[in-house]
Formats: C-alpha cells, sequence, structure tokens
C-alpha cells in the first residue's frame, strides 16, 4: 500500500490535486453493521467493500487523474521530495495480485508492509488499525475484483534521511496504538458507527488535528484543528463551538454538509470539497448521520477560538475596512447580500459565519484568490460557484475586503495584511 514520507502530514497531500475526473460510480446503498448476519456470497462481499472503499476515500491517493483505477503512480510533490502512489489493482507483479487477505489485514492493522517494512505514516494506518478484520477482507475483496493494471509502481523520490525508513520506529513508539475500534458500550449504536467511521476508515482527524514538529499530532488535541501544509488551507476545529466547530449545528445540517456538499450553515471548498466529492456523498444517509452525531459530540477541550488583533495597526484597519466595504458592496453583495446575510442554499452567510471569524485568515483569503466551488454530488448536482478575484485584486485590495467580511455585521475576526494576502497568492495558482 501507500509508502510515504516520515511525517504524518504528507497524508494531506492526498487533497493537493483538483479532481479533474468524472466519479466512479460506487454502490452506496448498503449499510456496515458490526453485528454478524448470515454468511455473505462472494457478490456481497465485493459489493460491501466497494462501499467501504469509498469511506476509506481510497480513489484520492491511488488513482491519477485521467488514469485507470487504482492504478497509482500519482506525484505528490513535497518539501523532502516527490512521492508516488502505489499501484493497488490485482495484477500479480506491480500490484496487490500475489497479496493474501492475511497480508492485506496486517498491512491495514500494523502498518507493515507484506514484507514487513515499516510504511510511511501518510499511509493512515494510524486510522486503518481500526477497521475490523471482516471489513478489512470486504475491501481487499473488492480490490482483487477490479480489472488489473500492468504498471510498476515508481520510486519515492524522497532526500536523505527521509528515505530512511529505520526512523519510523521512533515515531511509531510515540504516535502509533494498534488495535481495532471498540465500541463504547456507554454510548448509542449509531454513536459508536460514527465513531468508527469518522476515526477509522474517514481518518478526519488527519486533517482536523494540528501537526507537531515530529509530524505526529496529540490525542489532546484531536479535531481541534490546523494548517494543512503544502496546501495553505486550514482545517478548522470540530470541537464543540471552537473556531467553526459544529456544537450548536442541527444533525441534519452536519449530514448535508457532508453528503452534498452543502447545508444551510455553509459550503465545503478546497481539500474537503474533494472528499465529499470522492467519498462522502457515496456513504448511505443512516452512516453519514451516524458520523454527524458523533462529530457533534466532540467535546472542546481549549477555550474559545476568536480573531486576534494581528499586526494591523488601528488607522490601516479603519482604511482596510472603508475601501473592503467599497469592493463588497460591488463584488460580493449581489450574492451575499447587503449585511452578509447570504442567499440559502446556494450562497452562504458571511454575518456571524465561525469560519469566517478564526485566528488563521488563510481561507478566507484563499476563498477571495481562489474563488469558491463545492463539489457537484448526487444531491447537489449544480452547485453555485464563487468567481476567483487574484487577477482583478490587488493584494491591499484582497486584504480589504477580507478584512471587511472578518469585522463587519458583529463578526469578531482579526483584520489581514496585504503582506498575508501576498503570502497566499502564489498558492492560490497550484
Amino acid at each position: 500500500m501507500t509508502e510515504y514520507p516520515v511525517s504524518a502530514f504528507f497524508l494531506f497531500l492526498r487533497h493537493r490535486l483538483t479532481s479533474l475526473y468524472a466519479p466512479f460510480v460506487l454502490a452506496a446503498s448498503c449499510t456496515v453493521a458490526f453485528a454478524q448476519g448470515p454468511s455473505p456470497t462472494a457478490a456481497d462481499t465485493v459489493k460491501r467493500g466497494e462501499y467501504l472503499a469509498r469511506a476509506g476515500d481510497c480513489i484520492a491517493c491511488h488513482t491519477k487523474p485521467g488514469d485507470k483505477l487504482f492504478s497509482g503512480g500519482r506525484p505528490m510533490p513535497t518539501p523532502f521530495g516527490t512521492l508516488y502512489s502505489p499501484n493497488i489493482t490485482p495484477d500479480n507483479e506491480t500490484g496487490i495480485g500475489q497479496w493474501s487477505a492475511d497480508e492485506f489485514y496486517s498491512m491495514m492493522h500494523t502498518g507493515r508492509s507484506r514484507d514487513g517494512a515499516l510504511l510511511y505514516p501518510a499511509m493512515p494506518f494510524g486510522a486503518y488499525t481500526k477497521v475490523t478484520r471482516a471489513d478489512s477482507d470486504a475491501i481487499f475483496a473488492y480490490l482483487k475484483s477490479v480489472p488489473p493494471v500492468r504498471q510498476p509502481n515508481r520510486p519515492h523520490e524522497l532526500r536523505f534521511p527521509y528515505n530512511n525508513r529505520q526512523l519510523l520506529i521512533g515515531w511509531r513508539t510515540l504516535y502509533f496504538h494498534e488495535g481495532e475500534y471498540q465500541p463504547d458500550p456507554t454510548r448509542s449504536v449509531e454513536w459508536n458507527r460514527g465513531a468508527y467511521l469518522v476515526d477509522g476508515l474517514g481518518h478526519c482527524s488527519m486533517c482536523h488535528t494540528a501537526i507537531n514538529a515530529l509530524g505526529g499530532s496529540s490525542e489532546s488535541t484531536a479535531f481541534e484543528g490546523g494548517l494543512i501544509p503544502m496546501q495553505d488551507w486550514y482545517a478548522p476545529s470540530l470541537t464543540s463551538n471552537k473556531e467553526a466547530g459544529l456544537g450548536d449545528w442541527t444533525i441534519s445540517d452536519i449530514a448535508d454538509l457532508l453528503q452534498k456538499g452543502v447545508s444551510r450553515r455553509g459550503a465545503v471548498y478546497g481539500p474537503m470539497a474533494e472528499v465529499v466529492y470522492d467519498s462522502l456523498q457515496y456513504l448511505s444517509d443512516d452512516d453519514v448521520r451516524a458520523m454527524a452525531v458523533y462529530l457533534k459530540s466532540l467535546p472542546q477541550h481549549g477555550g474559545a477560538t476568536s480573531g486576534s488583533n494581528g499586526n494591523v495597526s488601528r488607522e490601516e484597519r479603519g482604511l482596510l475596512f472603508t475601501l473592503g466595504g467599497k469592493i463588497y458592496q460591488a463584488q460580493c453583495a449581489s450574492c451575499h447580500g447587503k449585511s452578509g446575510e447570504g442567499k440559502l442554499p446556494d450562497f452562504p452567510p458571511l454575518a456571524n459565519n465561525q469560519s469566517i471569524q478564526m485566528t488563521s485568515a488563510v481561507n478566507p483569503i484563499r476563498m477571495v484568490l481562489n474563488g469558491g466551488y463545492a463539489p457537484g454530488t448526487a444531491r447537489n448536482p449544480m452547485p453555485y460557484g464563487m468567481p476567483p478575484f487574484a487577477q482583478s485584486l490587488t493584494d491591499d485590495e484582497v486584504a480589504a475586503v477580507v478584512t471587511y467580511i472578518r469585522t463587519a455585521w458583529g463578526n469578531r475576526g482579526a483584520p489581514v495584511s496585504a503582506k498575508e494576502a501576498n503570502a497566499l497568492r502564489s498558492a492560490a495558482l497550484y
């Protein structure tokens, strides 16, 4: 399976490239339960594995845009070199055709390849270790059923010392906890199902938890948000009401955001749009609701987060606010409303929008520069988008309009500077 560099955050690079290919339509009609029922037929197992492969978003890493399903070879540039995802089709020579179900489960469960080599933690084995043996076997059966593709794996081009797998021993000691998911008997079946999907196959905390200098993350800060390295997008906290937390969201609004890509409270853009497009839109209503129930229950460990004063003087803030108001009325009000009230369900409100007011201004700056495009999903097949303004607004103007939407209408975000806008301008081109 995937073998990436020593830092766990390289998982985030799977979202680096915008999906350019049409979705492979996978079955999403079955809901996987923990309880054992009648022995499934081979066809049932493959169908179930297909569904679970969607839940694990395997396509995102293992299918190069425009190439054959799961044939690997997707380049992922990193500060440590370029990675290439492996072929996981059932080709006997270049894929996993000679693997056994035992070997596949061992890889998912222990983070070791078929030959015993330690996998780099960008392969989310820290989450996949929670997957049950039955579900692992179903995914393996599905992968064995797809057309084999003869495509040799391209070696990673990593610089020393990141190509030394022995360094992973220390990382695993600190951050890897092996073991299948154990249901919490004090919680409902629905909550446990959601926890299994979010913490296991969904590996959601890999983006929504801050990464430390060693490339690991602390369980004590799980889901409290963090900057996604190499992408210049910020994955907000999902805990309670911190940042863009879900504490006061309804279950229906959370489920809509996950499955449709839009809800009454907002829409997904950037890396999360690809997750919804490739994975979450195909999950059953019951599974998406279970995820929403679990996510809404996440506790807030730290204090509420709000904008700081930043590095902008009071005089500069006033000038930015005035200029930003003019730009907003000319460019934004027709969709988002004169007072930031939005026009649901297509244009989210900006007034009292938690994601606009986070300490990190990366996302609203990127939205103004890049534009915003929610994913086209089965339940939102014709999404509305926001055009990019990188070519028509200067750094000062971007800073002005972002400062305006972060501080107008009672919003309590901090102003941003032209320097911050300029730092993200190059990122907007990729």
